[in-house]
């Protein structure tokens, strides 16, 4: 089939065979350990992080006000669909590398590369968001001990401002260093090849759903029922309130599910992949948007919608209840959390550039291994600093809305993965097919476009108004993906070059998440 291909000059579309990938999930190092509940707990962990304690806020107090909680649904049904197609791939190829891998061999090589480029966005941005978020969080405890912190340490050099609308963006003449060293803190342990015990990270989930569950809580006897009147604000142009504003902040809150594809990467060690791993997905989803829409409403009921557009708008609502314990053990966990997040991002991301490398498309600086860590510790340097650079740089509202994008654009191409798939190799067995057939690719698609269109519309709007910063930076990254993959990954494709592909060496970007979530096999390699 490549051979083929490239004779025919299909170069961009080569693909790496299901048998193939097949192979590797019958002959991977790691054991088939993981039951429903370990899936539902690891995407639980996957899931809740900055977006629930920090994008919450934004979304209340820019775009639908007390509605948030409606968007917490659209947002859902945005990722229950793409998520059964998640567990369709995941079962019919269970192997780590998740929707890059499925991308590669379902959708040839462009799309693989497209998947990667946009797995920085959902990992990497994402990583600077939660960075941004924590930054707050740790500055709001800090402040209960006495203890202040430069605004200029703590602000991004671009600062979102309201307008009428919406919002613009503009020189803060600060920088979240804060945030950035953060990142580096965690940079640092990556790089010595820091792992957590399963106990552990059992611990770190339990803490931070016992966070948002004692908020939740405390906080049903300090609502003011008139804060959610209206339940939907007048809209007052653009996405700002209404019906669009619903909508907007859903596409702004997406990010608050992003990691629960993380469980379909654990397809290759789950015990029963049919069953387990559409428990798992479907299982972490709805927890989370039940607790979600929970925390939203005392957030909402607390304070104002219109004073959370602030970083850590959970820690606001807890020093409004005046109760000055309670304020403390919920920023410590907060950032408890948040730490965790940070870590679990940054390792996923320098592991999706290892797999790239090791493919051959990007350098192979990415897939070099220390010789005593054991760990790809260039490549992950020089994403931490590029992390740190743009939690230091960039506000929440701009990092979330890439997160977002890239998210959302990852499921479309998955579910169009799917029905691709199926058309072509209608006879191969799978372990797990998403139901009622057609239906939900195509309801896969149509809701990643409502959370695609929002942002689009928004960022031209912007543009329209002489705002072009969303604009620049979507722009330039786009073209930095492009000018990578043309003169440097279109040439080295070990796949293009008809060279082996190496992928007995060690597991691969989910394989690698998956341990340091602490449930992997600890006797493969880091």
């Amino acid at each position: 089939m490549s051979a083929d291909a490239a004779k025919r000059g299909n170069r961009l579309f080569l693909k790496k065979s299901i048998e193939q990938v097949q192979h590797e999930s019958e002959t991977h190092k790691l054991k088939r350990t993981l039951g429903a509940w370990n899936l539902v707990l690891l995407g639980i962990g996957c899931i809740i992080g900055a977006g629930i304690y920090v994008m919450t806020g934004n979304a209340a107090a820019n775009y639908a006000g007390p509605a948030v909680m409606l968007s917490f649904v659209v947002a859902f049904f945005a990722c229950i669909f793409a998520g059964l197609c998640y567990a369709e791939l995941a079962s019919t190829m269970p192997v780590a590398g998740s929707a890059y891998t499925y991308s590669y061999t379902t959708l040839g090589e462009l799309f693989a590369w497209v998947m990667g480029w946009l797995l920085v966005l959902e990992y990497g941005v994402a990583a600077s968001t939660v960075a941004a978020g924590w930054s707050g969080n740790v500055v709001s405890l800090l402040h209960n001990f006495g203890m202040e912190i430069p605004p200029m340490l703590t602000t991004s050099f671009i600062q979102a401002v309201p307008i009428d609308g919406g919002m613009t963006f503009i020189q803060s003449g600060g920088a979240n260093i804060l945030g950035a060293l953060g990142i580096l803190a965690v940079t640092g342990l990556l790089v010595l090849g820091v792992s957590e015990s399963a106990t552990v990270n059992n611990i770190i989930v339990a803490i931070k759903v016992g966070v948002l569950l004692a908020f939740i809580v405390m906080g049903i006897g300090f609502i003011n029922f008139e804060n959610w009147t209206p339940f939907i604000p007048d809209n007052e142009g653009g996405f700002k309130y209404g019906l669009p504003g619903i909508f907007r902040a859903a596409s702004v809150i997406f990010f608050a599910y992003v990691g629960f594809e993380a469980v379909s990467t654990a397809a290759a060690e789950a015990k029963n992949p049919k069953r387990d791993i559409p428990i798992g997905i479907l299982g972490s989803l709805l927890v989370c948007t039940i607790i979600y829409m929970a925390v939203a409403a005392v957030l909402t009921g607390v304070v104002p919608f219109r004073e959370l557009g602030v970083s850590a708008p959970i820690a606001l609502a807890v020093d409004r209840m005046g109760v000055g314990w309670f304020s403390i053990l919920i920023k410590v966990g907060a950032v408890a959390g948040l730490t965790s997040v940070m870590l679990i991002l940054t390792y996923g991301q320098s592991r999706v550039f290892y797999a790239m490398a090791k493919d051959g498309l990007l350098p192979r600086v990415f897939s070099t291994l220390h010789e005593k860590f054991r760990t790809p510790w260039i490549g992950t340097i020089i994403l931490g600093i590029a992390i740190a650079i743009g939690a230091a740089m960039l506000p929440i509202e701009i990092l979330g809305d890439l997160v977002s994008l890239g998210t959302a654009t990852a499921f479309l191409i998955v579910c169009i993965s799917v029905m691709h798939l199926r058309r072509a190799r209608p006879d191969l067995e799978r372990p797990f097919t998403a139901p009622f057939g057609i239906i939900t690719p195509v309801l896969g698609i149509f809701f990643a476009l409502v959370m695609i269109a929002p942002l689009m519309l928004d960022i031209y709007d912007k543009a329209q108004k002489g705002d072009l910063i969303p604009a620049t930076l979507l722009g330039g990254y786009l073209s930095l993906g492009g000018l990578i993959y043309i003169f440097y990954g279109f040439w080295n494709s070990r796949l293009g070059k008809g060279l082996p592909q190496h992928d007995d060496d060690g597991p691969g970007p989910g394989a690698m998440q998956a341990q340091v979530h602490g449930i992997g096999d600890s006797n493969a390699p880091d």
